[in-house]
């Protein structure tokens, strides 16, 4: 099965458990995550979230994933099944250079024949998205609570 993926990776100057504090908080999502929001659930194995995901351009999607997997200060996935032929995984990594110096990755993996002509047609519509997570995760990491 061949996949397609959108990723984005940024520089961030906060430790890995600020950063896993803010992914782990899902009711907090709203304050920085212009594209995933009103998520609702528990990161656990196999745990669910609803969310309403709000890519620009794309109409807005209520929707229910499942964690895949989770690793506290290290990564969050999750997977979402959309049809016979269209599978989404979303994941978001971290990974710490040094103390308070990390890099923060968020993306999709689309497999399935309809999931590649997805990514094919709105490459630049997720590209952006990714971005926009991004910037807000950073930016919510270095903002003083």
């Amino acid at each position: 099965m061949e996949t397609a993926k959108i990723e984005k990776r940024v520089g961030v100057q906060a430790s890995s458990e600020r950063l896993w504090d803010l992914l782990a908080d899902l009711s907090g999502w709203d304050r920085w995550n212009p594209v995933e929001t009103g998520l609702q659930g528990a990161i656990a194995f196999g745990g669910q979230i609803s969310l309403t995901e709000s890519i620009p351009g794309l109409p807005d999607r209520p929707t229910t994933v499942r964690i895949g997997d989770w690793q506290p200060y290290a990564q969050l996935i999750w997977a979402e099944k959309r049809g016979w032929a269209f599978n989404v995984i979303r994941y978001f990594e971290i990974e710490e250079l040094a103390p308070g110096n990390c890099i923060v990755s968020n993306g999709f993996i689309f497999s399935g024949l309809r999931g590649e002509l997805f990514h094919d047609k709105h490459r630049k519509t997720l590209r952006a998205a990714c971005e926009a997570v991004a910037e807000g995760l950073r930016t919510a990491a270095l903002a003083d609570d």
